[in-house]
């Protein structure tokens, strides 16, 4: 039988794919890679560009089942960004801005992936050549995000089906001390067959299916999740149904961040707190939802807490992990205590590894 899987490691220091709730001037990265940013990725080293990738490609890399396994989940960053300095651009009153765009861009730091694209033979060896020499440079995501490892890390194979696929490949250790975990989440593209022609009750939808490119339109896929368990060798293997993870929430109420009543909020939250983060006592640089009940414009006080930035990326990135749904944490109930001097420690250690690397000391690996 002729290779009919491809498989794809997505591993740098910065990633950043596309959500459904990047709007405007904040930019949010999905959870992993999309379906839409591997297409691109593809097309890239294919050397297609966007006038040409809709009369052809996308149907043919729409057509192919892809799956995720999150070897490393990374640290979610935000960047500040600016766009469109000097240049007078519109605002949506039709008048010229002097200055230029503000926006907050997310990053995922120091994640892998491990991506398998299941699909026609002849398709899945084209597409296999072009990432060997590809036409233009690769990125994670977003220009300023190049891959670390060499994309194609395996040589295409033969599986029966996604889960086959993301389990025939070993979980590494990047460093010696590095500690195996149990298990590894997975997202597997869901498709109906003559087996099962509805999709499961705890299937996500996705709009990351790309339909056009200029201007870019994307279509729904089911999305299902699983879990791998990972043995002290490392190798992988389908975990037992207790122990795969729960479907994420619907999503919850945009907050609006420029809207005049949640400012007079955030204002009134801030002065109730002295200015001072609730948990660590620093001075505080913004405030964090602990409900999104009345998010959107219609916030209280109460809906508030006053944070440093340091607390304030360990309260998010804990949340991202849980999955909340209205409720989210409030930072000075002791019950998240521990969490939240943990993921503190973990993203001071994370800054520390970074300007390590930065003066080019030796680590063991």
């Amino acid at each position: 039988m002729k290779p009919d899987t491809l498989l794809l490691r997505l591993e740098g220091p910065l990633q950043a794919w596309g959500h459904y709730e990047s709007k405007f001037a904040i930019r949010r990265a999905a959870e992993a890679p999309t379906k839409s940013g591997v297409i691109g990725l593809l097309l890239a080293a294919l050397g297609i560009p966007r006038t040409s990738a809709p009369d052809d490609w996308l149907g043919r890399l729409n057509s192919l089942l892809m799956g995720v396994r999150v070897d490393r989940p990374g640290v979610r960053w935000w960047d500040y960004h600016t766009v469109g300095a000097g240049l007078k651009m519109r605002t949506a009153e039709g008048k010229n801005k002097d200055g230029p765009l503000l926006t907050r861009r997310e990053f995922l730091c120091d994640a892998s992936f491990l991506v398998a694209l299941n699909g026609e033979p002849a398709l899945i060896k084209e597409l296999y050549q072009a990432l060997q020499q590809p036409k233009w440079t690769l990125y994670l995501g977003r220009k300023c995000c190049p891959p670390s490892r060499p994309i194609l890390a395996h040589a295409p194979g033969c599986h029966k089906d996604l889960p086959s696929a993301l389990q025939s490949v070993p979980w590494e250790k990047r460093y010696a001390d590095d500690t195996t975990p149990e298990k590894l989440e997975a997202l597997l593209e869901w498709r109906p067959s003559d087996q099962q022609p509805n999709a499961p009750d705890d299937a996500e939808i996705w709009y990351d299916a790309p339909q056009c490119l200029e201007p870019p339109a994307h279509g729904p896929r089911f999305i299902t999740r699983t879990a791998f368990s990972v043995a002290p060798d490392g190798q992988v293997t389908v975990a037992p149904q207790h122990q795969q993870q729960l479907p994420l929430p619907p999503p919850r109420p945009r907050a609006n961040y420029n809207n005049s009543a949640y400012q007079r909020a955030r204002d009134k939250r801030l002065h109730a707190d002295h200015g001072l983060c609730v948990f660590c006592k620093n001075p505080a640089t913004t405030v964090q939802h602990i409900t999104y009940r009345r998010a959107g414009g219609n916030e209280t006080t109460e809906d508030l807490r006053s944070l440093c930035r340091l607390c304030h990326d360990a309260v998010t990135m804990i949340e991202y992990g849980l999955g909340l749904e209205m409720g989210r944490i409030n930072p000075e109930d002791p019950q998240w205590r521990d969490a939240i001097l943990k993921k503190r420690t973990e993203i001071i250690q994370f800054r520390s590894l970074e300007n390590r690397r930065r003066f080019l000391q030796p680590e063991e690996v």
